[in-house]
């Protein structure tokens, strides 16, 4: 499920010192560590970067030519992390848990940059450089002066031991002058660093929940430069400041970077020389935190000491540059937690003419984990009594729970248990004669006898081989696409290999994060897209485009048929992506610059944080205008309904963020999946738990509560519906609904009843004379699940006038791999003419399922559509498309990655072509090389030829 590992770093990546020497250690080294060396280094890692024990982060690491030189890096995290050397191409093991160790030694030879491997962490912050010097490395720097006021040095160092020449305010400074290292008011691991006989703390970590100010005397600058060391919490409220004394105006602020080491912090005051300046130091921030599984926050105090004077710019080592110092949002207020059922919606804020019910809870329903509606608007529900454990074999304690609202109050007042005994069910649909269920490492069938609501026999394995090393990751969000496929999201951490029982590897797919489907009828199984992280939510829109959710990368995705995404981790099974597509959103749910993780839980302002459960696309048809086609989520650790707007851009879409539906106001809320109804009020299923992370410990989630509520607007009219008693007719009909409810259930009614002429005849007339462009593609989607389509009619579709209609015409062309020769013709002609992007996109998607043979026409036509060049889709698909192309012919598929206008695809094809590792691909490379140095000198050439020479050297 889309719980998320806790890594927060707010608190926990900053409590231990780390090492950083140029000796020897302390610690006995391990048998392969005992080599001995001219230089050591210890750093400790975090994903805020890699930090010395003097504080400083990232710091350069320098050594003579010739050095032998060992870096060890201890993990500060629960969180994978290494080191490696650029250019030397040097990288240590990876470690994972807290408190573990790796190294790398080298011998030093030429500067380089050191920087951790695993996916984004590099772009976080764990980057630095090492550096050749000759001569002796000295960190030596120039003498300060104490500031003077009256002829008499001011107490600016505290080396007084009193608080003379300053004035405090509240109870930070009371007592803030210590003399020991560390403090008795700060853990004994942490090591201060102060200068002389004192320092100053607001609290350390011990007193952390005091506030106050402290104020110095003003003084005048007599020197272009200052230094102060400080160190403590990157907090808003927790600063020195330097204040003009005439003015008061802040001119200078600086926090702490969250460590205990004291860092000297450098201040250019050449702009006010001779005038008068003060220092406050501001600790505004108790670091209480109103979530009651987060701890407060220790690190809410300000260190301080040593003001002095520079007549030039000092430079010190660990110099605390503001660069480096990523300040943490405040914590979000959240006003509730642990509160009953109907509490807990009284305690919940929607719009305007919504309300908010509860519909049941616990111990009616406990730990709801997914759930679907039926035909006749019933909800079936899971109950998730294994998670997160998987039980033996036969010992599953998961059951299936039917719930009804039988007079539209909004309590489902009706309730029987329709199966149990299952083990970690984390999906679920109905429909096409049974119950269809995830539970790894199977997707079931159970059918099923839906006029009494009992299985007719007992579950059926389809297909095995679903992983379980993630438990929160496993197959999930189970959702009947517009094409009568079933589909279903998947997470990065968990590696699966499904295929029917008994089936060899040969005839077994590979996945972990994307989107897969299963045919009810074929029994075919594919993956649909991959990448991303753990979503945990799909739905598609109006047009059937497919959007999902996801947590700690950005969270949005519009998945498109055989594209590949940005990961969370991993690599792509395919070598050659080189690239892959990034998010559609223009933002993320979380603020500050530590990352995703550190913005839980102070993100509200942003949409809450980086784990989102459920998605919803919002078709009802009742509620406002303004909601339709918009996706919403549930925001774990914001506790927040998010809302974000799709719109056309280019060839996919770009989602932009939409103020939130309402807050939940209960940081205990944990929502995973909500569905419209057919009265287009929409169903909700919160877990409800006081831990929000994911842990294969399962006594850290509480296995009693779990509720349901249903949101309705005023609009809203219930009604008492039973789709399987409809006519056909009535089922054709029903495509034509405004609320999306009856459109996909009765879609897969008429798909289940099979192919029928007289369905046929009136769906095709809706097809050629409906207006609408929705209300064609809900046509001709009936049509192609009941079996109402020939390739030629299909065909004839490419000439629509509407774009969405042209698309779909492709892709359901392309369904089964394979296409005539005559449709073939008429795909590399619409290539080369049609003048929208979204039908260039459906066409590339469509030669990812054609033998590579098949695709030079079309292709060599797309890539030249210079108009596509900056979308955000199409530069990268179309190589996912073309780059088989290599291996079939190198000579056509670098003439046509000369002609394309793809911003990558003749580096790609470069990459692609050495990559085949022949004679005859070195010899196509040197001849691009010799002809392309004839042409001209350009910027671009000179790259090209500096590729080439790369790919060849490999």
């Amino acid at each position: 499920m889309p719980k998320f590992r806790l890594f927060i770093l707010f608190f926990s990546v900053i409590l231990l010192p780390s090492t950083y020497s140029t000796a020897q250690s302390a610690k006995p080294k391990p048998a392969q560590e005992t080599e001995k060396v001219d230089r050591e280094y210890g750093l400790e890692a975090s994903m805020l970067g890699y930090f010395a024990k003097d504080g400083t982060r990232n710091p350069t690491l320098k050594a003579n030519k010739g050095d032998r030189v060992r870096i060890t890096i201890t993990d500060t995290e629960l969180m994978t992390h290494d080191i490696a050397l650029e250019k030397l191409g040097l990288k240590s093991k990876t470690i994972q848990e807290k408190g573990a160790s790796t190294s790398i030694t080298f011998t030093a030879d030429k500067s380089d940059t050191y920087y951790c491997t695993v996916p984004g962490h590099r772009a976080a912050g764990m980057v630095g450089s090492f550096e050749v010097v000759e001569g002796t490395i000295s960190t030596a720097t120039i003498a300060g002066q104490v500031p003077m006021k009256n002829g008499q040095p001011l107490n600016l160092n505290f080396e007084t031991g009193t608080l003379k020449d300053w004035t405090a305010t509240g109870d930070a400074f009371t007592s803030p002058i210590f003399d020991q290292d560390p403090s008795p008011v700060h853990e004994k691991d942490m090591t201060i660093g102060f200068a002389g006989t004192y320092f100053l703390s607001s609290g350390g970590t011990t007193n952390y929940k005091q506030i106050g100010t402290l104020t110095s005397v003003p003084f005048t600058v007599t020197q272009p430069f200052a230094a102060f060391r400080v160190s403590g919490g990157a907090l808003q409220d927790t600063r020195v400041e330097l204040v003009q004394a005439s003015t008061d105006k802040v001119i200078f602020h600086s926090t702490g970077q969250g460590r205990a080491t004291l860092q000297p912090v450098v201040v250019d005051l050449q702009p006010y020389l001779n005038q008068d300046i003060f220092i406050r130091i501001v600790d505004n921030e108790t670091g209480i935190s109103q979530i009651p599984y987060i701890p407060n926050d220790k690190w809410a105090h300000i260190n301080f000491d040593e003001f002095l004077f520079y007549p030039t710019r000092p430079n010190f080592p660990n110099e605390l540059k503001q660069k480096d110092i990523i300040i943490l949002p405040p914590l979000d207020p959240v006003l509730n937690a642990g509160l009953s059922g109907l509490k807990a919606a009284q305690a919940m804020t929607p719009p305007n003419g919504f309300t908010i019910k509860l519909a049941a809870a616990e111990p009616d329903i406990v730990k709801p984990i997914c759930f679907t509606l039926d035909p006749r608007g019933r909800l079936w529900v899971v109950e998730s009594h294994t998670y997160p454990v998987p039980a033996p074999e036969g010992q599953g304690r998961d059951r299936i729970l039917i719930f009804e609202d039988t007079n539209g109050d909004g309590t489902l007042d009706k309730k029987k248990v329709f199966t149990e005994g299952l083990n970690l069910v984390s999906g679920i649909e109905v429909g096409m004669g049974g119950v269809w269920i995830g539970a790894a490492p199977y997707l079931l069938f159970i059918p099923a006898d839906f006029k009494n609501d009992k299985p007719t026999g007992p579950p059926q394995k389809l297909l095995d081989g679903w992983g379980t090393q993630d438990t929160h990751e496993t197959l999930n969000s189970l959702r009947w696409g517009p094409d009568g496929w079933l589909y279903g999201t998947h997470g990065v951490f968990t590696h699966s290999n499904v295929g029917k029982p008994g089936a060899p590897d040969s005839e077994r797919t590979k996945l972990n994060a994307g989107v897969w489907r299963y045919h009810p009828t074929t029994h075919q199984f594919e993956l649909f897209a991959e990448g991303t992280s753990n979503p945990w939510g799909l739905d598609f829109n109006d047009y059937g485009h497919a959007f999902i959710t996801a947590c700690v990368i950005p969270h949005m995705y519009h998945m498109i048929q055989g594209g590949r995404y940005q990961r969370q981790g991993g690599k792509h099974f395919n070598p050659y992506t080189y690239d892959d597509i990034k998010t559609h959103a223009d933002h993320v749910h979380w603020l500050g610059e530590r990352g995703p993780h550190a913005g839980n839980f102070r993100s509200a302002s942003a949409g809450g944080g980086h784990a989102h459960s459920g998605a919803m696309i919002y078709l009802g048809g009742s509620w406002p205008q303004d909601y339709r086609n918009d996706i919403f989520m549930n925001n774990i650790n914001g506790a927040r309904f998010n809302q974000d707007h799709p719109t056309r851009t280019g060839s996919g879409y770009v989602v932009t963020h939409k103020p939130d539906f309402m807050a939940m106001n209960d940081s205990w809320s944990q929502w995973l999946n909500f569905k419209y109804d057919a009265s287009g009020s929409v169903w909700a299923i919160d877990w409800y738990d006081k831990n929000q992370c994911h842990s294969p410990n399962p006594d850290v989630h509480d296995k009693t509560m779990g509720r349901i509520f249903r949101i309705s607007h005023e609009n809203d009219k219930w009604v008492q519906v039973d789709l399987t008693k409809a006519s056909d007719m009535e089922l054709v009909a029903a495509q034509l609904n405004p609320n999306e409810w009856y459109v996909r259930q009765a879609r897969t009614i008429l798909q289940e009843r099979g192919p029928n002429k007289k369905v046929h005849k009136a769906l095709k007339e809706i097809l050629a004379k409906n207006p609408d462009a929705t209300r064609k593609l809900r046509a001709l989607w009936a049509l192609h699940v009941t079996k109402g389509l020939t390739e030629k009619e299909l065909a004839d579709l490419l000439s629509n006038e509407n774009e969405y209609v042209r698309s779909w015409a492709i892709q359901l062309l392309a369904e089964n791999k394979a296409v005539s020769t005559e449709t073939l013709k008429r795909l590399a002609a619409l290539a080369q003419s049609d003048n929208s992007a979204l039908v260039r996109l459906y066409l590339t998607s469509a030669m990812l399922r054609l033998e590579p043979s098949q695709r030079w026409e079309v292709l060599e036509a797309l890539v030249q559509k210079s108009e596509d060049k900056d979308d955000h889709n199409l530069p990268l698909l179309l190589w996912y498309a073309s780059e088989p192309l290599a291996a079939i012919d190198m000579k056509r598929a670098l003439e046509m990655a000369q002609k394309s206008k793809m911003p990558k695809q003749l580096p790609y094809t470069i990459q692609r072509i050495a990559a085949i590792g022949t004679d005859d691909a070195r010899k196509v490379l040197k001849d691009l090389n010799d002809r392309v140095g004839k042409l001209d000198h350009s910027h671009e050439t000179h790259e090209l030829q500096a590729l080439i020479a790369k790919v060849l050297e490999e």
